[in-house]
């Protein structure tokens, strides 16, 4: 091989690496030859790289759940499941941190416009209709996991991840919900409305969820143990995002499951609608409060912008799910 050759190849590798690794796999080789043949014909081309590099990022979509690809149908359905439950655990994460903003506030004083009541009102429900989707969702997949635990050794390594980043961050998130900056409020007619317990708990669990990361003076002056779980947390949390993902890719899923799944998914997709819409009520016409209890601030705006890609997200992957989740299963 000569040099000129040796140069070539290198460079059709560089702009290999834009594909993801299965498709790279099955196409690769002779991607790289075409590649190869048309550098030696025109060495620099500004078009082709941009052309490789969109294809690329198409392509990772598409085996990401993301877009339409040749893979088998079901592994079709079961990455276009992972993808809407990646958006939706984002959605959720900084929605709870906006509402247990909201939450704190509540328990000191009633709010004094209808907007921030309607919003948590309609927040509140949201939160405990996801969960409850959240929760059935699960289940099955857990159950399914520790019979085939049994059976496949290369399942235990994700089955711990996630088994040990979910320890983590509930019993962290349950020591920190001590601090609670919404114990003792006064209480008032509607103050129930959120069991403090659970507030506390979404309180502590989504404490990294702020703006003080962008002020390094502020964010130092916390108390070390609670500085530690803000960067502690997230890493818990990202070991259980990345743990369940493997898992699901390596456990067998029914088509019946996955109907079950597609389904839960939708109903997901419409409850985190209405919980933009609650949120967005606060942010838009909510206003400061008494005291200044219920302020919108940069960490808010910022929160409705992240949830509303990951929506975007979702509603991607609901979109390829289609109006029958049976068909994209069996077609």
């Amino acid at each position: 091989m000569t040099d000129m050759q040796g140069m070539l190849v290198r460079r059709a590798e560089r702009l290999l690496r834009w594909y993801p690794r299965e498709w790279q796999a099955r196409y690769g080789d002779e991607f790289a030859e075409l590649l190869i043949s048309d550098m030696s014909e025109q060495p620099r081309s500004l078009r082709r790289s941009l052309d490789v590099a969109v294809s690329g990022v198409v392509a990772r979509l598409a085996y990401a759940g993301l877009n339409q690809s040749n893979l088998e149908p079901s592994e079709r359905t079961r990455r276009t499941l992972l993808a809407f439950a990646c958006a939706a655990a984002v959605f959720v994460t900084f929605g709870l941190g906006m509402w247990a903003q909201l939450t704190i506030g509540w328990q000191w004083s009633a709010p004094d416009t209808v907007a921030t009541s309607t919003a948590m009102v309609v927040m509140s429900y949201s939160v405990l209709a996801l969960l409850s989707i959240g929760a059935l969702a699960v289940v099955p997949l857990a159950w399914t996991s520790a019979r085939i635990a049994l059976r496949r050794a290369r399942v235990i390594r994700p089955l711990v991840l996630v088994m040990v980043g979910t320890g983590t961050f509930v019993l962290g998130s349950r020591h920190f919900a001590n601090g609670w900056p919404g114990t003792g409020g006064h209480p008032w007619a509607h103050q129930g409305l959120v069991p403090g317990g659970v507030a506390a708990f979404a309180w502590a669990a989504t404490l990294f969820v702020t703006a003080y990361w962008a002020h390094p003076a502020s964010l130092l002056s916390f108390p070390g143990p609670e500085l530690a779980w803000m960067v502690v947390s997230p890493i818990a949390l990202m070991c259980f995002g990345i743990g369940a993902v493997r898992l699901v890719r390596e456990i067998e899923l029914s088509p019946r499951l996955l109907r079950f799944e597609a389904r839960l998914a939708q109903l997901g997709g419409a409850v985190m609608v209405i919980f933009l819409i609650g949120a967005s009520l606060w942010v838009v016409d909510g206003g400061p409060g008494p005291r200044n209890l219920f302020h919108v601030g940069a960490i808010d705006i910022g929160s409705i912008c992240v949830m509303l890609a990951s929506l975007a997200t979702a509603g991607r992957a609901l979109q390829l799910i289609g109006p029958s989740p049976g068909s994209l299963a069996t077609r």
